[in-house]
């Protein structure tokens, strides 16, 4: 139940009578309100272990998402894609809007992050054929964008990223924001550090758990994933990893942790938009999405939080350290004002607003 799930969650809810298409479902791993919706999977599903072993079926994701079948007689095609999603087959003559997460990471610009610490492996057989599969992939990604009609981009990077890898134009939305449910209190902020972040590689949670080692500052990393294990071997006295926690577990860390680490070059980030609807300041690398959310403090006037300017963890303690000399470079309230202007509502009017004028557009055409 990542960023993808709490985009996708308002469409399910807006329109409980579509069917919704999926390479693989876990039944009960998701929203209700998602789970409620007529699901269709591809024949990945039929594979053994394939909902916990997905990455591992990467090459033949192409293959499922071509095989699903789109009925005729629908309106519009609205896919979610950080990956083969946006590569559905519309039927003839229908809209196909996606709302891109990202061209795929892995395939494109940020393939390198997918591979941190592997730098041993670079020049082995595996590590060519990997490179071989994932240029082919990215041939096909390039090939099949055209079955697109409308893109939608989750910030400027992604956009940037659009055209850089398409040669395509799109129009930026901002993924949405639970602010009724992530809010500040009065409880009394504690002296530890947290990361919210699935435990993927390029999300360089390593560089967290790095710079509380060596500062020894106490740090909670919620969120699970396959570099769980390596992480743990780095973690220190003074690391913590509680895997996923509940909404509300969440919640009562951003109200009382000192501040978050985002350390990822990331495509966007709810998560510290999540942070700042709570109060909490955020502590990001200053490339990527996180220079569209977060608002950098500094001696002439207060922001919602602070960039570092290299993926390394010395630049990462070094801002921990003047966020710490320096707490009046951030404002509480301006972190809520800021997190507030991405909310769900405010999702869902751009985005309803921006598929009515598909389908305008697209009745003209027809007629």
């Amino acid at each position: 139940m990542r960023g993808g799930e709490k985009c996708l969650e308002v469409f399910c809810r807006r329109f409980p009578d579509a069917q919704l298409f999926t390479l693989l479902h876990a039944p009960g791993s998701t929203f209700p309100v998602i789970e409620r919706m007529q699901i269709t999977t591809s024949f990945l599903q039929r594979l053994p272990a394939a909902t916990h072993h997905y990455r591992y079926l990467l090459p033949l994701m192409p293959a499922a998402v071509e095989r699903l079948a789109i009925p005729s007689g629908i309106d519009l095609v609205l896919s979610f894609s950080h990956a083969v999603a946006k590569s559905i087959k519309p039927p003839p003559g229908v809209p196909h809007v996606c709302y891109c997460f990202t061209p795929m990471r892995y395939a494109w610009q940020r393939r390198a992050d997918y591979f941190v610490g592997q730098e041993r492996f670079r020049q082995t057989p595996l590590a060519v054929v990997r490179n071989l599969l994932l240029d082919r992939l990215r041939q096909w990604d390039h090939q099949t964008s055209g079955r697109v009609t409308h893109f939608i981009a989750i910030s400027q990077t992604v956009a940037r990223r659009i055209a850089e890898s398409y040669g395509r134009t799109s129009r930026v939305i901002y993924p949405p924001v639970d602010t009724h449910f992530y809010t500040p209190s009065q409880t009394a902020r504690d002296d530890y550090y947290v990361c919210l972040s699935a435990l993927v590689p390029y999300k360089r949670i390593d560089l967290a758990i790095d710079a509380c080692n060596r500062l020894g500052r106490r740090l909670l990393v919620i969120g699970d994933g396959p570099e769980r294990r390596r992480l743990a071997e780095l973690a220190g006295p003074t690391v913590s990893l509680a895997g996923w926690l509940t909404g509300e577990a969440i919640r009562l860390h951003l109200r009382r942790a000192r501040a978050m680490l985002f350390p990822a070059h990331e495509d966007f980030g709810i998560a510290p938009l999540e942070a700042q609807a709570c109060g909490l300041p955020v502590i990001a690398f200053g490339e990527g999405g996180a220079t569209e959310t977060v608002l950098p403090g500094g001696p002439q006037q207060p922001g919602t939080g602070l960039f570092f300017d290299r993926q390394e963890w010395p630049s990462l303690a070094e801002a921990i350290e003047q966020l710490e000399t320096h707490p009046d470079w951030f404002s509480a309230s301006l972190a809520r004002r800021q997190a507030e202007r991405f909310t769900i509502e405010r999702f869902e009017r751009e985005m309803m607003a921006y598929l009515e004028e598909v389908q305008a557009e697209n009745l003209g055409v027809r007629s």
